[in-house]
């Protein structure tokens, strides 16, 4: 594996890099969505979801491959492109979420089995679940709360 490192997002301009990330991730673990969700889900992230969150930026030899966003104490996304998966990008991003800006929670598709474990391996348990996503979506929803230590 390469240079490893992270990063606050640079701004808008690089929106786009983040929504390849994005895509690459939810065609590799979300298989549930339909395409029209995806699709509207997809357009909503630079204008709607990037601007609400502090975006941290994992580069692979100085090329983004992928980033999480946080939002006081909660971790509101994590994707990590598929052809860098399983190289700690993830764990990167999400340790760097506890330790740097403090996240204690984190919503996870209940389909998303990959996620749920992901996070159920790193410390956090299962306190909630609602039958629909925050857009009303019918895809159930997890909340998740950290019981690990730093």
């Amino acid at each position: 594996m390469g240079r490893l490192s992270l990063r606050p997002c640079r701004g808008a301009h690089e929106y786009s890099l983040l929504v390849e990330i994005w895509r690459s991730a939810v065609d590799a673990t979300h298989d549930f969505l339909t395409d029209g969700d995806r699709d509207a889900i997809e357009s909503a992230l630079p204008a709607e979801y990037f601007p609400q969150v502090q975006l941290t930026v994992a580069d692979l030899d100085g090329v983004p491959v992928g980033f999480a966003g946080t939002d006081g104490g909660s971790l509101e996304m994590l994707f990590v492109d598929a052809a860098a998966r399983g190289q700690g990008i993830g764990t990167l991003l999400l340790d760097d979420a506890l330790d740097c800006h403090g996240i204690r929670w984190v919503d996870v598709n209940e389909q998303n089995v990959q996620a749920v474990a992901f996070y159920r391996r790193r410390g956090f348990t299962v306190t909630g679940r609602d039958d629909l996503d925050d857009a009303g979506r019918p895809y159930p929803v997890l909340h998740m709360s950290w019981t690990g230590s730093l």
